[in-house]
């Protein structure tokens, strides 16, 4: 399908031709309600919102931030930005005050909407370094002014603004710059990622096509919209006319799956390894023919492969374990997901062949913030999906990889490039416009990309050897009693690693095991323990090559998360935040003293 929208406001011109009455554009939860936005109510406040902006005195150029959670009023706000020539910067909520110091000092907003007055605390330690910057909340707060304090002066200078706005508008081209992203920051700081119109609304279309929602189906959206996966989410799901429901927030996920019952929604692997922990825990509890039923489908899962056909006997089987085991699955999601579009890291593949068994595609792919994001993408059918990789390019974007095995890219959706950083786009951007991911792969059968590492996380060992820490990695957390875990080793004579447990996991095997003890940090501490997961380690080793063998590993009590620092706010790993937290442990691991070998 073509869709004739080159800039990101064009979404809004949509609307009024092909969606003008559909009563459900965008919807959010208010006092625990569902309240929902028609395409014309959508129109007309982000129409508003330019108004009020050019009233405010923001002018083509501003940066304006966000910093919210996810709700219907983000997109007034994103259209309202865009229609201005202004730029559009949104921030993650979870992030810590150097986090936004950093941010907020280098990009400077004119103004600022936040969720609530809590937000406002975060960033209140700013306004000496901020003095020209306005704060806006979204919920009603004393002490701040109210968002639609700018809806209001957008009514009251409608009819001085409004051939204003539309002039500002024809002036803008879809190679324009509209948005400033900010990187996660998981081993280098933080840079501003600069993206065009014709970066965003090129890769929108691209996954339209791919994820081919229409307007009478529902999307759920919960991973963050300042996110750029979940950003080109939102406006492929709009370029279509289905319906945007946003979910209050990570918890109420569960809820908002039965309530809405949406034919898809986007996860990060993390996400969807938890949901897997949690059926096998539930799973481990059954007995008798219940059990035997259960690992029964798993097994058939395991062996799943949607673009190869099995045959008769297994088809057979695979019918009854949907019948008897994998349809409670898809009824947990609503009964109505057609797909879950999969992104942000590695995804298991033994998980991945279960959920597509089960009749849940998981639309595994491959993408940075530079690049808008999506690079390479599993269709829902063949000929381009093969599970285990992420897929193959998306349209106009091509591929390769390069001597040392690093993957590029080249297309509309690469960034126009770093803010105020010259010199760290010339490092990624080559002079035939060919993008350095930093990402290692392979291309199998040709055409599928499968990604082994990241270039810059690969470590060598003081024998010359070089690791892949997220191959390690992926393989520990099979086991349902790791979490999280970190590969260790730069200029070691062996591979190690941290582990932090699965936590309910392991307290359900310490009361079935006899151990009476509920605290995590005496549990890790504990022989047995020790034991444990020195067999989950063993049996990892066998996966690995002779110089990716943990040799040395230790356990942890803590649990990572991105409120802890250990993790990016799509649940990546900070190595170098949890290298310094550890610091005195990872000495302890390559010490040479015999007594610290295999000490969990």
């Amino acid at each position: 399908m073509n869709y004739a929208v080159t800039r990101t406001f064009d979404l809004l011109n949509q609307y009024q031709e092909k969606f003008p009455d559909k009563p459900d554009a965008l919807a959010g939860i208010e006092n625990k309600k569902w309240v929902t936005f028609s395409s014309k109510e959508y129109i007309e406040n982000s129409n508003l919102l330019s108004y009020g902006l050019l009233a405010l005195g923001i002018k083509k150029g501003d940066v304006v931030a966000t910093i919210t959670n996810n709700r219907p009023e983000w997109n007034f706000v994103d259209m309202g930005i865009a229609q201005v020539g202004a730029i559009h910067l949104p921030i993650f909520t979870t992030l810590d005050s150097e986090g936004y110091k950093h941010i907020l000092t280098q990009s400077r907003p004119k103004v600022i909407f936040l969720s609530n007055a809590s937000l406002a605390v975060k960033i209140e330690f700013l306004k000496n370094d901020l003095p020209e910057t306005s704060l806006f909340t979204f919920d009603k707060e004393e002490n701040f002014d109210h968002w639609l304090k700018i809806i209001e002066s957008g009514k009251q200078n409608e009819a001085i603004l409004k051939d204003q706005v539309e002039s500002i508008k024809k002036e803008i081209l879809p190679k324009d710059w509209v948005t400033l992203l900010y990187t996660s920051g998981t081993t280098d700081n933080s840079k501003g990622v600069m993206l065009s119109h014709e970066n965003l609304m090129t890769n929108a279309a691209a996954a339209a096509e791919v994820f081919n929602l229409k307007p009478e189906h529902k999307y759920l959206s919960f991973l963050p919209l300042c996110h750029v996966g979940e950003r080109m989410a939102n406006y492929q799901t709009q370029l279509t006319g289905c319906s945007l429901y946003y979910a209050e927030n990570i918890g109420t996920i569960a809820r908002d799956l039965k309530d809405l019952k949406p034919n898809g929604f986007g996860a990060v692997p993390r996400i969807l390894e938890k949901v897997y922990d949690r059926i096998m825990e539930k799973a481990e509890k059954l007995t008798g023919l219940k059990r035997w039923l259960f690992f029964w489908a798993m097994r058939l899962g395991y062996k799943y492969d949607p673009s190869v056909t099995k045959g008769f006997g297994y088809n057979c089987q695979l019918w009854l374990a949907n019948k008897l085991v994998f349809s409670k699955w898809r009824e947990a999601l609503g009964g109505n997901v057609q797909f879950i579009g999969v992104g942000g890291a590695m995804l298991q593949e033994k998980i991945e062949r279960v959920f597509w068994a089960a009749g849940i595609k998981l639309l595994n792919m491959y993408g940075l913030t530079e690049t808008s994001p999506i690079i390479t993408i599993n269709r829902a059918k063949g000929p381009l999906l093969k599970v285990g990789t992420v897929g193959a390019p998306i349209k106009n974007v091509e591929v390769k990889i390069v001597d040392d095995g690093e993957i590029v890219c080249r297309g509309p959706n690469v960034m126009l490039g770093y803010y105020n950083n010259e010199t760290a786009t010339k490092e990624v951007i080559d002079s035939d416009g060919w993008f350095h991911t930093g990402d290692i792969g392979i291309f199998e059968d040709g055409k599928f990309l499968r990604i082994t590492d990241r270039k810059k996380e690969i470590f060598k060992l003081s024998n010359g050897k070089y690791v892949q820490p997220q191959t390690i990695e992926n393989k520990l957390k099979e086991s349902p009693f790791i979490d999280q875990c970190m590969a260790l080793g730069v200029g070691e004579k062996f591979a190690s690693a941290l582990i932090s447990p699965n936590k309910e996991a392991l307290k359900s095997w310490a009361k079935t095991n006899n151990i009476n003890e509920s605290n995590v940090q005496t549990l890790v501490r504990l022989k047995p323990v020790i034991e444990f997961y020195k067999t989950i380690v063993d049996e990892a080793n066998n996966s690995f090559d002779k110089d990716e063998k943990l040799s040395r590993t230790k356990l942890i009590g803590d649990e990572w998360t991105p409120d802890t620092g250990e993790l990016s706010p799509t649940l990546k790993l900070k190595r170098r935040v949890i290298t310094e937290k550890y610091r005195n442990l990872i000495n302890e691991i390559f010490l040479k003293d015999e007594r610290f070998r295999f000490k969990l």
